[in-house]
């Protein structure tokens, strides 16, 4: 008759240990969700776990939580499958399993499962703040699980320091960690990626092909940064850096978009005004195809393309940071000569919509005759008149650019941009909105200028004859005095708890996340392959960089191998301080030897050296008590083995013996 051993259970301190590492490794990865799902799932974890903390739930509520959680998540993406998505349901399967957590294997099933969260965290951000977070999560795991090893060989009641358990881990970390910078520096990297990533279900702020009125509110607060340009030479003027973006054509009194067929047609002829720029973009994740670049783009550079409205699209969605090298000079003529078909398009309004803007434009061309020049001045001296830019706008009705320019008079750069393309098309003009960013910053420290979320912008552009595309930015003209929310407001920094010193921290933590971003991020195989440069190699392909990874793994390898066979573990801590204690006599020569005893092991000593026998004959003592008399009270209780591990630790022979 065969007998099973029970499964064993949990005590309360490797629950906690259990509990502690599975919140380290789900927390980076709930920072990078939508706070609509993180929230949530915290709070599902929370209640879950308190619930649970007596007794595993029944199996029917765990399978109910589930089907709410999941259920949740759909509905809050859009019942579309992406990164964020798939993130999240992660992170709920790890907040409701705890439920189910009672068990030894249950703990480790916990951590191997929370394991997973980190690594997905860098699906979505590969910034540094992410990286120390999952490698916290990552000690806090591997501590968890010494732990529980403990529970197992029955070490778990000496309950290790704090302390002394995570020495231990950071020991274990340190033996890796040479294979893993070999891994890191030298094992080939491909020039572009194998596999697609997914896209990410909820869309995160930025440009797109399509605008409507109010959609840029997130943007128009969102301080973290969009692009950063770094110039090799001249620089353009703050009030010169227009960068780029979409350029919307098609409007249906609602919506702006750019159509798919810009994309079949060749750049126009442009004429530049002489002046050049060479400058390098550094631009954020968005998970679009949308570049940017100083208005006008020279050329596409390498995976992107040139439209045929001069906006660049890339060859696959940005989802990770990239760079790109850019020249850009300002039009002098652009697109002199416009196609027939454009200008239909340019001049195209839908039918029903915003009937006083067009009765007043039919006007201004009536006094204006044909002068198209004289209608756009008129505009803009209009807006500096009496209109002015705020954020705080009403939601719009179905003839917004009427409510715009006859009633509220207040708005930002989407509502001045529409209304002045309806405006000018309505008077026979060819107009379009161009979206992109206007301005940066510059951050002293590293010299190089961000761009901001917050910085986005839309402006118009109208054609003009003899010089084609003109920009025309009406949110500009508004006076300044009738600017409510002002530059200074939206600075960098400037709502920081901090005060005055809100701003250099701001510019600290981004020329910080600037270098991680070059020294990390940007370790491409371009980059990798010239890494030995000053040593003379000029180009490494990538069989040298695999013989040289081999080498470099191998070596490590050895390195671990030894340093493990060197500090094979007992797993009971007072014969692991024993043996720890003997091996500090060995510079004396009177290490114990394996078949020896410890009192046959002490009188050897006290032959060989009296002196040193003195201060070891009362922990030797105390040893074999603790080790052989369990017949007496006391002597193998958990307190008297701390206080003999300390004692033995502590145990050092005095200098005057050498």
């Amino acid at each position: 008759m065969s007998t099973t051993a029970s499964p064993l259970l949990l005590d309360r301190t490797s629950r906690h240990w259990a509990l502690l590492a599975a919140v380290a490794c789900v927390v980076p990865l709930l920072l990078q969700l939508p706070a609509t799902l993180a929230w949530p799932i915290a709070a599902a974890g929370a209640v879950t776990t308190s619930l649970a903390w007596r007794r595993p739930l029944p199996a029917m509520l765990r399978l109910l939580l589930t089907l709410l959680v999941v259920a949740a998540i759909l509905s809050v993406s859009g019942v579309r499958f992406g990164r964020d998505t798939g993130c999240a349901l992660l992170a709920a399967m790890l907040a409701i399993k705890p439920s189910e957590t009672a068990k030894l294997r249950d703990a480790r099933s916990l951590i191997g499962f929370a394991l997973f969260a980190p690594f997905a965290t860098f699906l979505l951000d590969q910034g540094p703040l992410s990286l120390t977070l999952g490698l916290a999560a990552a000690i806090g795991a591997l501590a968890a699980l010494q732990r529980f090893a403990d529970l197992e060989a029955g070490d778990a009641k000496f309950n290790l320091p704090l302390r002394s358990r995570l020495r231990s881990v950071m020991q274990l970390v340190l033996i890796g960690l040479p294979l893993a910078l070999a891994t890191f520096w030298l094992f080939p990297r491909l020039a572009s990626p194998m596999w697609g990533v997914p896209d990410r279900a909820i869309a995160k702020p930025g440009l797109s092909d399509s605008m409507r009125p109010n959609d840029w509110l997130d943007l128009m607060i969102d301080d973290t940064p969009a692009l950063r340009a770094r110039f090799f030479g001249a620089v353009p003027r703050q009030d010169q850096m227009y960068w780029r973006g979409p350029t919307l054509w098609r409007f249906d009194g609602e919506e702006w978009t750019q159509p798919l067929w810009i994309r079949g047609l060749e750049a126009p002829e442009a004429q530049s005004a002489g002046i050049q720029w060479d400058y390098e973009l550094e631009i954020e994740p968005t998970d679009r195809r949308q570049l940017v670049a100083l208005d006008l783009p020279l050329h596409a550079p390498a995976d992107s393309e040139l439209l045929g409205d001069y906006s660049l699209r890339a060859a696959r969605p940005l989802s990770s940071l990239t760079r790109w090298r850019m020249q850009s000079a300002p039009p002098l003529r652009h697109e002199p000569k416009l196609k027939v078909m454009l200008r239909q398009v340019a001049l195209d309004l839908p039918d029903g919509f915003n009937p006083r803007t067009l009765a007043l434009a039919r006007q201004w061309r009536r006094d204006a005759g044909s002068d198209d020049a004289a209608i756009v001045r008129r505009a803009l001296e209009w807006i500096r008149a009496e209109f002015a830019y705020t954020l705080d706008t009403p939601p719009w009705g179905r003839n917004a650019v009427d409510e715009f320019l006859f009633e509220t008079k207040a708005g930002f750069c989407q509502h001045f941009s529409s209304s002045f393309v309806v405006l000018m098309r309505g008077a026979g003009i060819p107009a379009r909105v161009v979206t992109g960013y206007a301005g940066g910053y510059r951050n002293p420290l590293g010299d190089y200028w961000i761009v901001r979320q917050s910085d986005a912008h839309a402006w118009a552009e109208v054609w003009l004859p003899d010089r084609g595309w003109v920009r025309v930015d009406p949110t500009a003209a508004v006076a300044p005095e009738r600017i409510y929310d002002t530059l200074q407001d939206r600075a960098p920094g400037s709502d920081s708890v901090l005060g005055d010193f809100g701003m250099p921290a701001w510019n600290v933590r981004d020329w910080m996340r600037r270098n991680w971003n070059d020294l990390v991020l940007g370790f491409n195989a371009d980059r990798q392959s010239r890494m030995f440069k000053p040593l003379g190699l000029d180009r490494v392909d990538g069989q040298q960089l695999a013989i040289l990874f081999s080498i470099a793994a191998v070596l490590a390898l050895l390195w671990m191998t030894w340093l493990s066979a060197r500090g094979q573990r007992e797993p009971d801590p007072v014969l692991r301080a024993w043996h720890q204690l003997a091996s500090r006599y060995r510079k004396f020569g009177l290490d114990r030897m394996p078949h020896e005893t410890a009192t046959d092991w002490l009188e050897r000593v006290a032959r060989t050296r009296p002196e040193l026998a003195q201060d070891l004959r009362e922990l030797s003592h105390r040893f074999v008590n603790w080790r052989y008399a369990q017949h007496q009270p006391g002597t193998r209780n958990a307190r008297a083995a701390r206080g003999l591990v300390h004692a033995l630790r502590g145990h050092r022979p005095k200098r005057s013996h050498l």
